[in-house]
């Protein structure tokens, strides 16, 4: 695939740009730092309106530690198509980290209304109500997401974590329960169950 993207290096601007956004991605892939900011430079230099190359820069970005600058680089490729998921999730995860939990959330829920059945954004949704302290809402959310994703394990555990915080023994051990169904591996899931019996 790099061989393959390396010979539309020398074609037009947007040829180039979109060889570049790619080489830049699956050297980001590859955990090729170095390499994947200088291929997303060179698609940024090429085409400044390639949402994904200003994407894949301001992922390179993040990787170095530059939240901000990231930032900037995916509200710039919004800017360009308003429908780039891929910048808006990163946008949300990007305030996460940087703990602007109000713009995180605007960003999952304009992601919300455009995935609706996105197991990813659903997930976040419930994350950032969580350190919000609100375990209602992230209870509805990860509701949401075993809807699409009935067997996974973790968000299982999580809803089993969730209710058994509020009070709700019956129903935090029925999600845990399920949660030891899918990975009976799990010492965290077996330790609750344990006690619980115990009780």
């Amino acid at each position: 695939a790099l061989e393959t993207l390396k010979m539309f290096e020398k074609k037009d601007s947007r040829v180039k740009s979109a060889a570049a956004t790619n080489l830049s991605f699956l050297y980001y892939l590859g955990n090729e730092l170095e390499q994947a900011t200088n291929y997303a430079d060179l698609a940024v230099n090429s085409d400044r309106y390639n949402p994904a190359a200003l994407t894949n820069k301001g992922n390179t970005v993040f990787a170095s530690g530059d939240c901000e600058k990231a930032a900037e680089f995916y509200k710039e490729a919004l800017r360009n198509d308003s429908l780039c998921t891929e910048a808006l999730y990163n946008l949300g995860l990007t305030y996460k980290k940087l703990n602007r939990i109000d713009e995180a959330l605007d960003c999952f829920l304009k992601l919300h209304a455009i995935l609706p059945n996105s197991a990813q954004v659903l997930y976040q949704l419930a994350s950032i109500y969580q350190i919000m302290e609100d375990p209602n809402q992230a209870i509805e959310w990860l509701l949401q997401l075993i809807s699409v994703v009935p067997t996974d394990p973790y968000v299982l555990s999580k809803l089993g974590n969730l209710y058994d915080t509020e009070g709700d023994k019956s129903q935090a051990f029925h999600y845990y329960c399920e949660s030891y169904r899918y990975f009976p591996s799990n010492i965290e899931v077996i330790e609750w169950l344990g006690a619980y019996y115990i009780d």
